[in-house]
């Protein structure tokens, strides 16, 4: 187990997202389909980020969307991270994306990542999180 795996309490990523993506489909009774979860752990900046993330993804999810599906995709390969939320709710105009999706983009950009925001109105959102890997 790595340092910042013990930092952290132990938990992998995937471990993490796995616990919380449970109780948040527990708790609001909207459906979580997990795509896929990453097979190796991730730097612990990068975890607080995709955790954030999620947290304010799903958030949005409960609060706007109307969903009743939402599916969770986080890889982790050789040319980094990518996180995908995608919901089947009702979407929103662009123009009314909010302080929510600015936090996501912020913690993305803290670790050198980007993060972009599809919406389709009657259809859904999906928001996509890419974290390079850093090469030293």
């Amino acid at each position: 187990m790595s340092e910042e795996t013990r930092m952290r309490g132990g938990q992998s990523l995937a471990e993490a997202l796995e616990s919380y993506l449970a109780e948040w489909s527990e708790r609001t009774g909207i459906a979580v389909e997990t795509w896929a979860l990453p097979a190796t752990d991730v730097p612990s900046r990068v975890f607080s980020s995709v955790m954030a993330t999620m947290r304010e993804a799903l958030d949005n999810v409960e609060q706007h969307s109307r969903a009743r599906t939402v599916s969770i995709a986080v890889t982790v390969g050789k040319s980094g991270l990518r996180m995908t939320v995608s919901d089947n709710g009702q979407g929103f105009p662009a123009t009314e994306a909010g302080r929510g999706i600015a936090r996501m983009r912020a913690a993305f950009a803290e670790v050198g990542g980007t993060l972009s925001v599809n919406s389709v109105l009657g259809e859904g959102t999906t928001i996509t999180g890419v974290v390079p890997t850093q090469r030293h």
